[in-house]
């Protein structure tokens, strides 16, 4: 199975490599995209503006041959600016159905905070469903669909919280922070220029995506594993099982099942993107925070000691024995 892992996914270590040519640092938010586009599951990136969230998954979308539509996510957005309308031909009185920017394989929802609850409603069955109610019809979305969505974790004026349900929709959260020294030097050299910025190569074709997808699935994972998994997951709700009695006050509710179905998905993911048939405890541990953190939710009492979920979670999971 190593074997074939290796061979199959040789080709995701061209894509980092392309998308390295215009993204300086951010490895962890390009390795973020690839276990969310290796697991099917859709990722939420919180991080200032200029961070290169639009120009990570904009180039991803072109090394993989992908159609790419960024949706600006504002106050007056109507459903039908997602998923599409009806348009009337007044020359030969029929209707014909306008596909909305939904209808593309990587979808960049830019301060999706900020669309009211109808549009997020609209998006949520997207994400959840890979289909759109259009025109009294339902419609499958072309595969393979990745939403990318950010947040701006500073400005609240005329936002609108995501639902808890919608948030537990993204399979991973990302925190995207400021380059180092060094890397912003890179950074202007490449981009602070008059002419054209690098072009990312195309790699591969989305179908080679659904392909390894099925080969990710048969990654293999233990039973010890397993239980390490599903251990973690309890230990958020509980934490007095793995003798944390003073974290229970902090957390109000724990991750759901669909948390510990996420967990071992990425861990796959993580272990093929290593390039092994199997995994080990440390890939559930490298994928753990980003799975698991935003769906955490914390007490007051939390708040007022300034701890946060990822605070709680390595806790957590130094406790939590690892077989």
């Amino acid at each position: 199975m190593t074997e074939r892992v290796k061979e199959e996914g040789a080709f995701l270590v061209e894509i980092e490599e392309a998308l390295g040519r215009v993204l300086v640092g951010q490895k962890g938010m390009v390795r973020g995209l690839l276990i969310g586009l290796l697991a099917d599951g859709h990722v939420l990136l919180e991080g200032l503006p200029g961070l290169a969230k639009t120009l990570a998954i904009s180039s991803l979308a072109e090394a993989i041959g992908g159609v790419f539509h960024r949706l600006q996510f504002t106050p007056d957005l109507l459903p039908a600016d997602l998923i599409g309308t009806q348009v009337y031909n007044p020359k030969t009185g029929d209707w014909s159905v306008r596909e909305g920017p939904l209808f593309a394989n990587l979808i960049l929802a830019d301060e999706v905070n900020r669309a009211p609850a109808k549009v997020q409603s609209a998006l949520l069955e997207a994400m959840q469903e890979r289909q759109v109610t259009l025109a009294g019809e339902t419609r499958l979305l072309p595969q393979p669909f990745l939403v990318m969505a950010t947040q701006n974790p500073v400005e609240q004026e005329g936002t609108y919280p995501l639902p808890e349900a919608q948030v537990d929709r993204f399979l991973l959260k990302l925190i995207v922070e400021y380059p180092t020294r060094e890397e912003e030097i890179e950074i202007v050299k490449r981009m602070g220029g008059i002419g054209a910025a690098p072009k990312v190569p195309k790699v591969t074709e989305p179908d080679r995506i659904l392909q390894v997808r099925k080969v990710v699935e048969q990654v293999y994972l233990d039973e010890k594993v397993l239980g390490y998994i599903v251990d973690l997951v309890f230990a958020t709700r509980d934490p007095e099982r793995v003798g944390l009695k003073e974290l229970a006050p902090m957390i109000l509710y724990g991750a759901s099942p669909r948390a510990s179905i996420g967990l071992s998905r990425c861990s796959k993911a993580q272990a093929f993107l290593e390039g092994r048939g199997y995994v080990t405890p440390q890939d559930v541990k490298a994928v753990a925070p980003y799975v698991l953190g935003h769906r955490m939710h914390l007490t007051f009492e939390a708040e007022a000691e300034e701890r946060t979920s990822m605070d709680l979670l390595q806790e957590i999971m130094d406790h939590v024995p690892v077989p």
